[in-house]
């Protein structure tokens, strides 16, 4: 059995959920690839602010169910990055200049608004370029698709035609969900107004569905106006199952906040004749006080602040663990991260075929890990850097070739980006809280006989045998410890400023004897 059959084989009972979700669409088509040839994936996108961390999360999740699938299917698929780009806008976002020009384009679909940073022919083709560019940096296979060019080329003309054909049975799905208030004046089509070019919010009568024409008033005035090639636009749900429909989208995830929007667009797709795309509704980050993360408030964590403090891999490995569950996203989360992830690399050669399918790094790099180990954790360079203070990424390097050998950038490129990565989550998240206390009389007593035993130690002690020590000493009734784990935080709050630590034994091997006697000393002169 060659190597991609084992896969196959063992995906099909892999409870790891990217495959779970690859087996629907399996199901979806146990007969043979659709008419149109390949599965279709969507991500979807709101122009009216810039990529962030969520776009990202979407597009890795949809990712990696997209090559779970290629494990157990040879049809072929593709991803749609669909940027919604005809909406109008509602507001003005907080976080781009010229807001005062913007307010004079308030409600005018994102492709006539005027871009505020000058560089673009609208505000939507600027977000858009971000985000192109952004799924471009990560390696996302997937092609652009604006909301704009599909209706104004008409290619959504037939779609739409169907939509006014079924408009009273969207009207019967959707006016039981609205508030009273609400469905005086809601309309499943949102014309263009000729007059304001303004995405209007008016009741529409249906007058010939074939010929795609409608009535609605515009500023007092009755019109009769078609809403094909760019004349309109849908209201949010009936635009989305009207996309499913039109482009043949086979699945699609989304967040939490949209269950209702997929409940009610899945109804409006099957009573325009199609049947809705395979998913599910993954759960919202949370910031530290465990509040959802808005980006109006600004709490939680940017993509930028992750990629600043750690690695890609490291925020894939984040996004990948249980999505069905509520997380929080903070600067805390990343160093266990990091070495999670690399733990779960190091995990994965020796796993049989069963074990790989459901260790996260397999859905990260689908398959194909880049070679490379990490001799050091980044829990322990960052007490490295914790003790060194100001240093630089040279400084580093030269007490990790104590630890090491051949320790260099050239032979462990990827250790030599999470050097930098430490350096900058020191600087701006750890220094600030760096507190050492002085030792207690019997924690003093156990200091200076550790100090005495790392003394008589010869050169190049294992880490090991210096661990070995440190438990001794612990155990030992004499200094009062009542359990092991007092004697580790009183090291770690007395000589490192934290309430956590790394392994001792191996922080005083990396940092040194003589360097370590010198942390004990300043403790105990404190």
């Amino acid at each position: 059995m060659t190597v991609s059959e084992l896969i196959r084989t063992a995906a099909q009972a892999s409870k790891a959920w990217p495959y779970e979700e690859a087996r629907k669409l399996l199901k979806r088509y146990q007969n043979g690839a659709p008419e149109k040839g390949y599965v279709l994936f969507e991500t979807g996108y709101g122009p009216s602010g810039l990529p962030h961390i969520g776009t990202f999360n979407e597009v890795l999740r949809t990712t990696m169910v997209r090559n779970a699938y290629h494990a157990l299917s040879d049809i072929p698929t593709r991803l749609i990055a669909f940027s919604d780009d005809m909406d109008g806008l509602r507001k003005v976002p907080d976080n781009v200049p010229n807001q005062a020009m913007l307010a004079q384009h308030l409600g005018k679909p994102l492709t006539q608004v005027p871009d505020p940073f000058g560089k673009f022919e609208s505000f939507a083709h600027h977000n858009n370029a971000m985000l192109r560019e952004f799924l471009d940096r990560f390696g996302f296979d997937y092609e652009f698709v604006s909301a704009t060019e599909r209706y104004r080329s008409g290619a959504f003309d037939d779609a739409l035609k169907n939509v006014l054909r079924h408009y009273r049975d969207i009207m019967d799905i959707m006016l039981p969900t609205l508030r009273k208030e609400r469905q005086a004046t809601y309309s499943p089509v949102l014309p263009i107004s000729p007059k304001s070019g303004i995405v209007l919010q008016v009741p529409v009568e249906v007058i010939d569905a074939d010929a795609g024409l409608v009535r609605f008033e515009d500023e007092g005035e009755l019109i009769e106006r078609s809403i094909l090639s760019g004349g309109a636009k849908l209201q949010w749900k009936v635009d989305w199952a009207m996309r499913w429909v039109a482009l043949g989208v086979d699945y699609e995830m989304a967040g939490k906040d949209l269950i209702d929007s997929v409940t009610q667009s899945s109804k409006i797709c099957r009573a325009l004749g199609a049947r809705p795309p395979e998913g599910f509704n993954y759960e919202m980050f949370l910031d530290e006080k465990g509040e959802k993360i808005s980006k109006s408030k600004g709490n939680g964590l940017s993509l930028e602040q992750w990629l600043t403090y750690g690695p890609q891999e490291s925020l894939a490995f984040y996004a990948y663990r249980e999505p069905k569950k509520a997380k929080q996203l903070h600067m805390g989360v990343i160093p266990r991260a990091v070495d999670e992830y690399w733990q779960f690399r190091g995990n994965y050669p020796n796993q049989p075929v069963e074990q790989q399918l459901g260790n996260p790094v397999h859905h990260i790099h689908d398959g194909k890990l880049p070679q490379g180990r990490l001799p050091v954790t980044f829990g322990l360079l960052l007490n490295l850097v914790g003790v060194m203070g100001d240093a630089s990424r040279e400084q580093v390097w030269g007490y990790l070739q104590n630890y090491v050998a051949d320790a260099n950038a050239e032979s462990y490129p990827e250790l030599d980006a999470l050097i930098g990565h430490a350096l900058a989550y020191h600087r701006d998240f750890v220094a600030p809280t760096l507190q050492r206390r002085a030792p207690t009389e019997g924690e003093a007593a156990a200091l200076r006989r550790l100090d005495a035993e790392l003394a008589a130690l010869p050169a190049g002690a294992s880490a090991e045998d210096i661990q070995n020590i440190v438990y001794a000493i612990g155990k030992d009734e004499a200094y009062g410890f009542a359990e092991l784990r007092d004697w580790f935080k009183a090291l770690y709050q007395t000589l490192l400023g934290a309430d956590q630590g790394p392994r001792m034994g191996s922080f005083i091997a990396l940092y040194g004897i003589e360097n370590s006697r010198h942390l004990i000393a300043e403790a105990l002169a404190a």
